[in-house]
């Protein structure tokens, strides 16, 4: 993938392959000859702790995650560099078959855009449980790319026999790469996955500085953060179209002044969100801006209210905004 991009624009600036690995290497100049670096795509129905599995392998939280199914709308990258390789994920919205609407027909081109331009796919499944809905995500798995089985929550299965039965039942329905059990929640194997992936990353020197974990701006995280807050708090009763806009974003030195406002499809769940006295939405507000306070290292001033677009979640042109048409 790199090696495309990097032809294409040598020809633009008139400078061979070498001079371009040249200049890179100039860039980091520390890193050994035999350096990896490369996109991974984690994949899986909706609800198998993707999110939760590349938030540990960072070792922050940058992608929302939730009991309830369809919680990540958007590719959320995250950076995890070593002194081997540098692993960029890309935690992709889980494919969705039911609540059949433009967003979720976008949802699910997001996942399949993502199998199309990356080095290595995991796979996620979560252990002792093999549905129909993981078979659909597995029918676009790509042929040719490595593909890796991550069988997470694995301590669910504490006996040795089923997990291996488990582990053969799956591997029958897919030429997995490798196969990993992990427990993404508690941390459990993660280094092991790391190694697993490693030698499928082409050898490059890395794509962004050590030190940063997501090319994901502050604006988007802290929607994502309230978004977050919003599916734990109202769990069921929660609007499935729903979504959050950050309207305003003001750094003045180390405070953040941040205005949030919450879109959904009908006036009836405007009161949903909320709740009585107003005491829902402060809980809400409060614990997204302790998280943003923890993320980006300073204080935070949020302000969220509700706003009613009816329709939203069908119309198109209005998916353009979240970049996900």
């Amino acid at each position: 993938m790199q090696d495309h991009d990097q032809d294409h624009d040598a020809g633009d600036a008139g400078l061979s392959p070498e001079q371009i690995d040249a200049a890179l290497a100039g860039l980091a100049p520390n890193v050994p000859e035999d350096y990896r670096c490369g996109f991974v795509a984690i994949v899986g129905r909706p609800n198998v702790g993707k999110s939760t599995l590349m938030n540990h392998l960072i070792g922050q939280k940058i992608s929302i995650t939730s009991k309830k199914a369809q919680t990540t709308r958007h590719r959320v990258t995250g950076i995890q560099t070593t002194e081997k390789a540098q692993y960029i994920f890309v935690d992709t919205p889980g494919f969705q078959t039911r609540h059949r609407n433009a967003l979720n027909e976008a949802l699910n081109r997001s996942v399949k855009d993502s199998l199309s331009d990356v080095d290595c796919v995991l796979f996620v499944l979560e252990a002792g449980r093999l549905s129909d809905a993981d078979r659909e995500v597995i029918a676009l798995l790509p042929a040719h790319r490595p593909v890796i089985l991550v069988v997470n929550k694995a301590d669910r299965l504490k006996d040795k026999a089923d997990m291996a039965n488990f582990l053969l039942k799956a591997s029958a329905e897919f030429n997995f790469t490798e196969i990993v059990s992990v427990s993404a929640k508690h941390g459990h194997r993660l280094d092991t996955l790391l190694k697993v992936v490693e030698p499928h990353l082409p050898q490059s020197v890395p794509l962004y500085p050590e030190d940063m974990v997501t090319d994901k701006n502050e604006r988007f995280l802290a929607a994502e953060l309230v978004r977050e807050k919003l599916f734990r708090y109202l769990g069921e009763e929660l609007p499935y179209s729903m979504n959050v806009e950050i309207e305003k974003f003001e750094i003045e030195g180390n405070l953040r002044r941040i205005y949030a406002a919450v879109l959904v499809d009908k006036p009836g769940q405007k009161a949903i969100l909320i709740g009585r006295d107003g005491e829902r939405m402060k809980k809400i507000a409060t614990e997204a801006r302790t998280d943003m306070e923890k993320l980006f290292d300073s204080k935070v001033f949020l302000e969220v209210w509700v706003k009613v677009k009816s329709g939203w979640a069908d119309d198109v042109r209005f998916l353009k905004q979240f970049n996900l048409d």
